[in-house]
Order: structure tokens, then sequence, then C-alpha cells
């Protein structure tokens, strides 16, 4: 992926171009490219990485939000062409949270200050370990993270409330009281030079564990646990 931190409006036709063909237009290509070996062998699974923001548009963020959109239509359609044909192909989505990746540092941006995700902030390994065990788990749609499950419903449920909440915080959410350096390179059409690892620079507000993936992906005990508890608990009153 990549993005632009911006106004819409300062923001140029060829930059969302490539914006979209990044982030968008590379998930359907490798899509394809995975189909093409995956269909004749009638097997395999294709994890799509989602957002939250897939679900609520946020400013500042107006390629990214689109094209995760874009990604979600996208893969919903190509679900039902493979439940059509029978196939044993399976794609699921995983919506992630905000993550500590170097994508701040290296992002086109054209904020006064330094570019930041909203909190909750997750460590990469988390979302590594979710899509990783998506790729092995026939689920259709995975939700990483209390904040991903707070978004998504809260959209559903009041999405104009989200909108006034979005347009004075915003803002200010998704920057940190540094300057940036408006010269910086970034990685929009080229990448920027050097291995920069897997985080980035917000290691001291975020999380490497989350309780709801772990709820979600053991949903089965859970719900055996509860139902134990609720017999016991009847047996009790008796």
């Amino acid at each position: 992926m990549t993005t632009i931190f911006s106004p819409f409006r300062e923001i140029t036709a060829a930059e969302y171009r490539r914006a979209t063909e990044v982030t968008y237009l590379g998930t359907v290509y490798g899509t394809m490219s995975a189909l093409k070996r995956m269909l004749p062998r009638n097997r395999g699974t294709v994890v799509q990485v989602g957002s939250a923001l897939a679900f609520r548009g946020i400013p500042l963020q107006a390629p990214y939000c689109g094209a995760k959109h874009a990604v979600r239509g996208f893969t919903n359609s190509v679900r039902t062409e493979l439940e059509h044909d029978g196939s044993d192909v399976h794609i699921t989505l995983v919506e992630l949270p905000a993550v500590n990746t170097p994508q701040f540092d290296h992002c086109r941006t054209r904020l006064p200050n330094q570019p930041q995700p909203v909190p909750p902030i997750y460590q990469p390994e988390v979302p590594a370990r979710a899509i990783y065990w998506a790729a092995h788990h026939r689920r259709r749609d995975l939700y990483l993270g209390g904040s991903s499950v707070g978004v998504i419903v809260g959209n559903k449920l009041l999405p104009g409330l989200g909108d006034s909440y979005l347009a004075r915080t915003g803002y200010d959410s998704q920057q940190t009281d540094e300057r940036v350096d408006p010269n910086r390179p970034d990685n929009l059409f080229e990448p920027v030079p050097g291995d920069h690892g897997a985080r980035g620079r917000f290691d001291e507000w975020s999380s490497d564990t989350s309780y709801q993936w772990w709820a979600t992906t053991h949903r089965g005990a859970l719900l055996a646990a509860l139902g134990l508890a609720g017999a016991a608990y009847v047996a009790l009153r008796k």
C-alpha cells in the first residue's frame, strides 16, 4: 500500500491515481495471479489485507479509504463467483486496526506535523499472526482489534455521529506534536532507499496482543465455557 496524508483538495490527480493503483489495483492484480494457480488445483486461500477504514472513511486519507472500500467490494464479488462455480478456493478479508509500521515516515504528506495512526495501535506482529491464521481457517471475514469492531459496528448504527466526531477530532488524532520536514522522501512513486524493518516509531504506544482476536479465534471454546457456566448457575439455583 501507499497513501497520502492530505486534505482531498490538495491532492493532484496523478497522486490520487498512483495511491489507488498501488493499494487497490495491486490487490486486484495479486488476486488474479493467485487464482490462475489456485483454480486449476481447486484449492488454496487468498487472504486480502483490509482495514476498518473500508467501512468508515476518515479525513486526510481519502485515497487510502477509497481503495480499501474498493478492496472489500471487489473481494465480495469474487467470493460470489467462486461459490457459483463450486470452487474449493477460499477468499477471506482480514480487517486491520491501526498498525505501527514505517508507513507514517514514508507516506507523502502535506500535514504540518508528523502523521500517526489513530490509537489504539498494534505492533505489526499482531496482524501478521492474524493473516497467517486466516490462511489456514476458512472464515469469511475477520476483524482484528476491538477498535476495528467498534468502528464497523458504530458506523452501521450511527454514521452521522461518526461524521461529526471525525470532523472535530480526525485532524489532530492523525498528527503528533513533531513538525515534519515537507521535503522528506516518500514512497508514493518509488521506494524509499534502505531496509526500514516492519515497525515504525510508535513502539511506546503499541500493543503486542489483541484480546478481541483471541476471542475471535477461540469462539468455540468461549461458547462452551459460557454454556458450562450457565448450566452451573442453573444447577446452583435449584
